[in-house]
């Protein structure tokens, strides 16, 4: 499955953001912490039936979006490293002519007001 269609899904977004926002919690955090989210962290914070979570789940993993980490009796998902390289792609074109306007933006603020124009000066 491409990494358009697996985006395309509502709740696929969710629990993708949802572990995204982990990631950057556990950032700070003690280097033996856990890593990752549990299905059960998942419902509570998604609000959802489990089934619902785990079918979402099993279809990110087999596309490679997400790993699964098994520790004991429960199972710790992550983003994987480098997921939807697709939309990455896709989307680098427009993130360079984004940067290339905001560069320009920048420029023309860092070079202040321009100087009048004398025409426009001399008009009564």
């Amino acid at each position: 499955m491409d990494g358009f269609t697996l985006v395309a899904e509502h709740t696929r977004r969710r629990i993708l953001d949802y572990l995204r926002e982990a990631v950057a919690n556990d950032l700070g955090g003690d280097a033996h912490e856990r890593r990752g989210r549990d299905v059960g962290s998942l419902v509570n914070a998604l609000d959802m039936p489990q089934p619902t979570v785990s079918k979402h789940l099993r279809v990110l993993r087999e596309a490679g979006v997400v790993t699964v980490q098994v520790h004991g009796p429960r199972r710790l998902y992550s983003l994987a490293p480098r997921p939807l390289s697709d939309v990455h792609a896709w989307l680098e074109p427009y993130r360079q002519m984004w940067t290339e306007s905001l560069d320009a933006l920048e420029r023309h603020l860092d070079n202040g007001p321009e100087q009048p124009d004398k025409k426009q000066e001399e008009a009564p």
